[in-house]
């Protein structure tokens, strides 16, 4: 049986938060699962080894610079290029009308989705939990899981001299956006009292940005530039066998904050301006919310005030 899914949202992290959803249909169906997702997803890096996703089809859809599936013609295009597959069936993770009638005219017979015409301030879990137990009869609260091959992961092991006597730690420090970034000094802070009472190795994971290349600079010509390996030149693809690696991770809300819990780390996750979901939802994450505040939501403006003892004393707790 063929079955595409459709998650339309712009990044890594909305993605991999919908894993556990696409994985219960390929459960019920005992088929893998084709994703229509977009460019910047990057999914078909990640998640090209995941056994239940069959393929990633690229929607190209950018409203500033008019992609092939944008505008009237796009949408025509879209569903030109989705009914080459034959799909018997269609889980659209959205509200749009758009994708429902691009779906049937590709011809899809059977079409599940949100309500229509719902999207205004949509919590980014419950729709779907209530759309699979409608349509499937099933719960969902599974944690995201993303597979690689296990000879990669010794392969990286063995170029980056891991080992047990090492605390390999993570430190997702980019940002999709400024007020996500924490200062660098909250992370050489970190990695100042850890290292005090372990022997460690940090890997700093980040963007092209300058800004994120400014914080990454600052912490890679810190005092602890021996312990540091820049993950910046490197493809999605490439990190995840580094990351599978490490003992534990500490990221700001970013993309390696959600890739690496679905490569099931424990992952510290710094939410200082973003719905406190997007750094809980896996039983994998450990939220650190600024000072001051019981909950985080966008406008919480906290990157100056995640307070680096918080950090340390739950990383403290995670590794003893």
């Amino acid at each position: 049986m063929k079955i595409l899914a459709i998650q339309n949202r712009m990044g890594i992290g909305d993605t991999v938060i919908f894993l556990p959803f696409i994985k219960a249909i390929s459960k019920e169906f005992n088929s893998p699962i084709s994703l229509l997702v977009k460019e910047n997803s990057k999914a078909n890096e990640f998640l090209n080894q995941t056994n239940y996703i069959d393929e990633i089809i690229q929607l190209k859809r950018n409203n500033k610079n008019k992609d092939i599936h944008d505008g009237f013609f796009g949408f025509l295009q879209l569903s030109s290029d989705i009914k080459k597959y034959s799909f018997e069936k269609v889980f659209i993770f959205n509200s749009s009308l758009r994708f429902n009638l691009v779906s049937r005219l590709a011809g899809i017979k059977n079409v599940y989705q949100y309500p229509l015409f719902e999207k205004r301030k949509q919590h980014i879990l419950n729709p779907a939990k209530k759309l699979l137990k409608k349509i499937l009869n099933v719960e969902v609260n599974d944690n995201p899981e993303i597979y690689i091959d296990k000879g990669l992961v010794l392969e990286s092991r063995k170029k980056f001299n891991l080992n047990n006597i090492t605390l390999n730690i993570l430190l997702g420090i980019g940002g999709s956006g400024p007020t996500k970034r924490i200062p660098a000094k909250t992370f050489i802070k970190v990695m100042g009292k850890i290292s005090e009472k372990k022997n460690c190795k940090f890997f700093l994971a980040t963007g092209k940005n300058k800004d994120e290349q400014k914080i990454l600079n600052e912490i890679f010509n810190s005092e602890f530039k021996d312990k540091c390996i820049p993950l910046d030149n490197m493809k999605i693809s490439e990190t995840l066998p580094i990351i599978k690696n490490c003992d534990i991770s500490i990221c700001n809300d970013t993309s390696f904050s959600h890739l690496s819990s679905a490569l099931g780390i424990k992952t510290i996750t710094l939410m200082a301006d973003t719905p406190l979901i997007y750094g809980s939802y896996s039983s994998n994450m450990y939220p650190i919310i600024p000072d001051g505040e019981t909950t985080v939501t966008h406008n919480t403006l906290g990157k100056n005030r995640i307070n680096p003892d918080k950090i340390f004393n739950k990383l403290i707790s995670l590794i003893d």
